[in-house]
């Protein structure tokens, strides 16, 4: 079975929206951007290194620390150059990858999970969930050894995921296969999958309310009554702290779901999450 420690993450960029008026990526998050909002939450959830697939000379946002970006060769084919690419750039490095666009505000780390492990199946090429009545190739797994072909393909002017799909082995997740236990709780309307294509459904997605997670204090932060878990709403760590009077700064350091140290306010959150913060002088 792949562990989540050999996998990759790779988010297509892609170029300006016509719908939109520019690109996707650099749409504000809650306090940061689409596009820094996927790469980190998919960093945070596999193991392998996370690439940005960009367009040829694409500017692109600020990313999170050690996520890396290569440039398509050729523009304008779609997200099947920008699939090849990516998959090249991993093939030596990791032997699967969760391929997703940056539009997917809701993506949660457990469909991530799910996905890879459908890879438990030596014989499975591609996991690719069939939710919310579409194929979804855009929030799926591929084998990176899968890049040769897919140049092939693009070679033969087959610009389309689905002609991929014929030539390999596909494993369909539908809705009742990706809803077990841990995206059950977290996702139970597959939000994972939405995307924001247009202006309305990128107002309606800031519009929603943040997700819940639990935050503990520890320490001299818990002093004065502060002690014991607290539920509020925030899609990043800065955010968390905020809402239960704390600073993030160099004197705190946050332990997130019991493990990740970390001190970066633009860290996503999801629902599920539990936020511990400590002094870092107080063994952080």
């Amino acid at each position: 079975m792949v562990e989540l420690a050999e996998a990759a993450g790779v988010v297509l960029a892609g170029g300006r929206s016509s719908r939109m008026g520019r690109p996707k990526g650099a749409l504000e998050w809650h306090g940061s951007t689409l596009l820094h909002r996927t790469a980190a939450l998919l960093a945070r959830t596999v193991g392998g290194p996370v690439l940005v697939v960009a367009a040829p000379d694409q500017e692109l946002p600020e990313l999170p620390p050690k996520v890396e970006v290569v440039a398509d060769p050729v523009e304008g084919l779609g997200p099947m150059q920008g699939l090849a690419t990516g998959l090249s750039a991993l093939h030596e490095r990791a032997p699967v990858a969760f391929v997703c666009s940056t539009d997917m505000p809701f993506l949660h780390p457990a469909l991530v999970r799910r996905v890879l492990r459908g890879f438990a199946d030596p014989e499975v090429d591609v996991v690719l969930p069939v939710a919310r009545g579409y194929r979804q190739p855009l929030a799926a797994g591929y084998r990176t050894e899968l890049a040769g072909l897919i140049e092939r393909l693009l070679g033969e002017g087959d610009l389309r995921p689905g002609m991929l799909f014929r030539h390999c082995r596909v494993a369909q997740l539908d809705d009742a296969a990706l809803l077990t236990d841990e995206l059950a709780r977290h996702d139970p309307e597959l939000n994972s999958l939405v995307n924001v294509n247009e202006p309305d459904d990128y107002a309606a997605a800031v519009a929603r309310p943040e997700p819940e997670i639990v935050v503990e204090r520890f320490g001299a932060l818990a002093s004065g009554g502060q002690r014991g878990p607290r539920r509020v709403r925030a899609a990043s760590l800065g955010a968390a702290a905020t809402a239960v009077g704390i600073t993030l700064d160099r004197h705190i350091v946050a332990a997130v779901n019991g493990d990740q140290m970390t001190r970066d306010a633009r860290l996503p959150l999801v629902a599920g999450d539990t936020v511990a913060f400590l002094s870092a002088d107080a063994g952080g």
